[in-house]
């Protein structure tokens, strides 16, 4: 059994880098590198990306919404075509560094109210998959597992990886239960790595209202911006290995 653990990073600005990011490389095998919108600069996309090449980590671009003060978190009214632009613009930001690095480009994975708000509306979606089609069609697009983005990517015929999330809760319908919502954060880490397993020798996860919800997982999301993030994902590599799971990229 294989699952590929990825991890949001990059995501300081300036002088400030994210304190746990080069801890973090040591225990993921999938980075997505933030590209300037909701996060991130020049100089953090450019050590983001020598971290990844030095740790053999797959390096992937996450663009977001052009939100700095809301980390892209905040949902704006955007059309498909500007979804499209945004999306191509950041990838290629993010390129410029991976190719001056000597490095390669593995995987595109939205960010924030961008991957929530494409999940459920399929014209966004298929903007996202087709401007990852046009920008280079070998890249795997990371997406929320059974989601719009996962639909509107195979019609294309783009390599997808299903993806699940170790410290958010679900709704019934499989989709992330909103960041606004007390429950949508698991704080408790045995909770979490249970549902972890569930996910990833199941196939499957219970919402916050206890139904069984069927799902594919290719690849498992870690958040490294917590307080005890290291701590966690270290724990989450150690539980998977011992339990005679593979982590590897996609």
């Amino acid at each position: 059994m294989i699952i590929d653990i990825n991890c949001d990073l990059g995501e300081g600005f300036g002088n400030y880098r994210m304190p746990n990011d080069i801890i973090l490389f040591d225990y993921i095998s999938s980075a997505n590198i933030a590209c300037g919108f909701h996060a991130g600069d020049p100089g953090v996309m450019e050590q983001s990306v020598k971290l990844a090449v030095e740790k053999g980590v797959a390096i992937g671009a996450h663009p977001g919404l052009p939100d700095l003060q809301g980390f892209g978190r905040r949902e704006m009214k955007i059309s498909a075509r500007e979804a499209y632009q945004i999306t191509i613009y950041q990838i290629g930001a993010l390129y410029a560094f991976v190719r001056a690095a000597g490095a390669k480009l593995h995987h595109v994975k939205p960010h924030g109210a961008l991957y929530n708000m494409a999940a459920k509306d399929s014209q966004l979606a298929e903007a996202l998959a087709q401007a990852v089609q046009d920008f280079d069609p070998s890249l795997t697009f990371y997406a929320l597992s059974g989601s719009e983005m996962i639909t509107a990517s195979s019609k294309l015929g783009l390599k997808t990886a299903s993806e699940v999330f170790a410290d958010r809760t679900y709704q019934n319908d499989g989709t992330l239960t909103p960041r606004s919502k007390p429950n949508a954060l698991i704080k408790d880490q045995e909770q979490s790595i249970s549902q972890v397993l569930q996910m990833v020798k199941e196939q499957q996860v219970y919402s916050v209202e206890g139904k069984a919800v069927k799902l594919k997982a290719d690849t498992l999301c870690i958040h490294g911006d917590g307080t005890h993030a290291v701590d966690f994902a270290k724990l989450i590599h150690e539980r998977l290995v011992n339990t005679g799971v593979q982590i590897r990229s996609n």
